[in-house]
């Protein structure tokens, strides 16, 4: 009982200590609210008016057409250029497509001599340029063909695809990103909470104080992990609730109950981490400078952004021991698919075997520093 008495009392020392940070809360409340409705609104789809021009050296009835075919909002209203304006507009960057219809164009196609039209990418725009080539080789193929044949053609094809689109029939953007931005904003705030509240304490000399109080490492760490955690999982349920589900109109598919109880289970691991990190680190900016190398892989290489089957298998491999991959497989299970506790139980268990490794290296680093200290 004492030593439950003492991480309770630790633990609500860490939040008096973090209500005192005016910059930690703004951090917070932006990382929850703001954030999260940017990246759910701002971030526009693959092929989003896509900047187009024309240069139509032909003049004919037919290259009009094609003129005419692009439109939003994939395209912006494409720009009639001349050929000499062709260069420097894409090495300004005002477009990244140019498409030159050549002299006789419309008269070589009816000759059936299938002439070729110079189509110019700015490739530095990698999404646009890739997707946006072959819509333009598509328009300009249908275009043509319905020219030749002097109508439209409405006819069935030989095979017809019966699209279904599961857990997201309108493919909207907004419900993808703003839940990712909940799942990866769960690690990042956690680390740099738990981070934070270990090297604040070095920074003002507290830890001194407590090494002085009849307490045990462990419960100083568990004091700091179930704080700093708890802080992270209220934010998480605030913002899943009031800006995911009331602002943003985002269905969850499944049990918001289950999936904080994934997000409890992760914060473990994560506000572990954290610490391990600020025994790592003499300050403040070097604890960023480790931030910047531990979090940029854990949410690019966790398979939130892009499939993990699409990355090579040792990375595959190897992120298996991070705590991210397991979190964001359940989290999009539940949220996504609307799965149970039958589906996810794998990633549970492995989220709690990763996190007491790592709640058990932490501690032995943190009990190495103390020692340093004392």
């Amino acid at each position: 009982m004492r030593m439950l008495a003492n991480i309770y009392r630790l633990g609500v020392k860490e939040l008096w200590s973090l209500i005192r940070d005016p910059m930690m809360l703004v951090l917070i409340a932006y990382t929850f609210t703001l954030a999260i409705y940017v990246a759910a609104t701002v971030m526009p789809e693959s092929l989003h008016h896509a900047a187009i021009a024309i240069v139509d050296e032909d003049g004919s009835p037919l290259s009009a057409r094609l003129t005419s075919s692009f439109y939003p909002p994939h395209f912006n209203q494409p720009r009639v250029i001349s050929l000499t304006e062709m260069d420097p507009g894409m090495d300004n960057g005002d477009y990244t497509f140019v498409l030159d219809i050549p002299p006789g164009f419309q008269s070589d196609v009816l000759a059936g001599r299938s002439p070729a039209a110079q189509l110019n990418v700015d490739a530095t725009r990698m999404t646009q340029a890739f997707t946006g080539t072959a819509y333009i080789q598509q328009i300009v193929a249908e275009e043509v063909g319905e020219y030749v044949q002097h109508y439209r053609d409405s006819s069935a094809p030989p095979v017809d695809l019966n699209l279904h689109m599961r857990f997201n029939p309108n493919i909207e953007q907004s419900w993808f990103g703003s839940l990712m931005e909940i799942i990866n904003d769960v690690t990042m705030l956690s680390i740099i909470l738990t981070g934070a509240a270990l090297i604040r304490e070095r920074e003002h000399g507290t830890i001194e104080h407590l090494l002085v109080m009849p307490v045990k490492p462990s419960e100083i760490m568990l004091a700091k992990v179930w704080s700093m955690g708890l802080v992270v999982l209220l934010a998480a349920l605030t913002s899943l609730i009031f800006v995911v589900q009331l602002t943003l109109h985002v269905p969850i598919q499944g049990s918001i109950a289950l999936f904080m109880l994934v997000v409890a289970l992760h914060l473990f691991a994560t506000t572990s981490m954290g610490i391990f990190l600020a025994t790592l680190a003499r300050s403040m900016p070097q604890f960023g400078m480790l931030l910047v190398l531990v979090l940029i892989p854990l949410e690019m290489l966790s398979g939130g952004m892009t499939p993990r089957e699409s990355m090579p298998r040792l990375v595959q491999d190897i992120m298996l021991a991070a705590p991210t991959t397991h979190f964001v497989s359940a989290a999009q299970a539940i949220l996504y698919r609307g799965a149970g506790l039958d589906v996810v139980w794998p990633q549970m268990l492995a989220i709690i075997a990763i996190g007491s490794v790592l709640f058990a290296a932490a501690l032995v680093r943190f009990r190495k520093t103390i020692s340093l200290m004392a």
